[in-house]
């Protein structure tokens, strides 16, 4: 090859290193924090003024008094932040046994908090921490150690 071949690769090497790895994922992320702010800069949750998770990953509750997430032999990633309905509602007397609030209202509780992928349709499904930030927000005796 000659003397020029490699001056035109080197420049297009430059042009497709800037425009790949600088130009697009400063449009992605100023489209991301133009429309879609929350999920951009990472769901972060706070309560009571400090930052408690994000409702974006899975957080490690292992308490019985909480809701759990997903195990992860159910859950590729291990991240995954939500359960089913019928997950959560399987929960319910492990919650109640430890914490004697009626299962109605941990039901109510989790009914309350129902997601769904596409508006009406899609399987229904509930964020662990959610729940259990509302746990803590509803019954601050049983739960003030976590406050």
């Amino acid at each position: 090859m000659n003397k020029h071949g490699y001056g035109a690769a080197v420049r297009l090497a430059i042009i497709s290193l800037a425009l790949c790895g600088l130009v697009f994922p400063l449009v992605v992320t100023g489209f991301a924090q133009l429309f879609l702010p929350n999920q951009a800069n990472g769901g972060l949750i706070t309560f009571h003024g400090r930052f408690v998770g994000s409702y974006l990953i899975a957080q490690n509750f292992n308490s019985p008094m909480l809701f759990h997430p997903r195990n992860q032999t159910y859950s590729a990633s291990g991240v995954d932040p939500d359960i089913t309905l019928q997950d959560a509602y399987s929960q319910i007397p492990r919650i109640q046994a430890t914490t004697g609030i009626p299962p109605d209202a941990l039901k109510q509780i989790v009914d309350e908090n129902v997601e769904r992928t596409l508006w009406i349709a899609g399987e229904p499904y509930v964020n662990v921490l959610k729940l259990n930030l509302v746990l803590i927000e509803r019954y601050p005796a049983i739960y003030q150690s976590f406050s």
